[in-house]
């Protein structure tokens, strides 16, 4: 049986409580994360914060990387004061996931960035955000309510990979952001917009793709799939003898 793919996916580190636990420090994500890697062929393994100096090393030991959304970059980061809607974000993190992506980008690994992973991409390679869209689209519509995810219409860009995954003219995807792409990074192409001219989803060289919205809360197991399907392409071609 030829292994699965590992697919690496960023978490996060937070107090939480269950059982007779009533506070703990927990390794948290989201467990429709690896539910949709497995799905999709992947074998899921989690990546908590750590040193930024041993990114590298974890790449090495993984075929793809997946960074989840989350909390809000550091303005920091990109040069800017903290808007009053930004909230206080996660420094460790930040700065371990930056690792990861600064590898993976160099390793050609596969990436795919979700939400929050889409914006850190972005800033990696030396972009900003928008820290508080609805003060530039003038509407929250990119927000559900209150522990739910919206839904909106993205619209993906003709001959780009993400076309090449999802070929619809437009398609409606389940959404929860309030930052977003404001100057795009280096190397990097938008993939698909919003209805309301927001960046939702960009790519750069070999397999790197971010997507403003939340593809693991939804159905459909497309991008995930052709994540996998690289992922097991870069396997083979790193496990093939010399000269063949």
């Amino acid at each position: 049986m030829t292994p699965r793919p590992v697919i690496g996916i960023s978490t996060l580190v937070t107090d939480a409580a269950w059982g007779r636990w009533e506070r703990i420090r927990t390794v948290l994500l989201a467990e429709r994360y690896p539910a949709v890697v497995q799905a999709a062929g992947g074998l899921a393994v989690l990546l908590p914060p750590d040193a930024a100096e041993h990114a590298a090393d974890a790449v090495a030991r993984i075929d793809a990387l997946v960074i989840s959304g989350g909390s809000d970059v550091d303005p920091a980061r990109y040069g800017a004061a903290r808007h009053p809607e930004t909230d206080g974000g996660e420094p460790e993190r930040d700065a371990w996931e930056a690792a990861l992506l600064t590898a993976a980008l160099a390793g050609g690994v596969p990436v795919l960035g979700i939400c929050r992973g889409l914006q850190l991409l972005n800033v990696v390679l030396g972009g900003t955000l928008v820290q508080h869209l609805p003060d530039v689209v003038g509407h929250h519509g990119h927000l559900g309510a209150p522990g739910t995810y919206g839904r909106h219409t993205v619209r993906p860009v003709p001959g780009t990979l993400l076309a090449g995954v999802l070929p619809e003219e437009s398609l409606d995807v389940p959404t929860f952001h309030h930052q977003a792409v404001d100057r795009l990074g280096d190397g990097l192409a938008v993939s698909a917009w919003a209805e309301d001219g927001t960046v939702e989803a960009v790519e750069g060289p070999g397999f790197t793709l971010g997507v403003q919205w939340h593809p693991e809360q939804g159905d459909d197991l497309r991008l995930m799939a052709a994540l996998v399907r690289q992922a097991a392409a870069v396997r083979s071609a790193s496990l093939a003898p010399v000269g063949t």
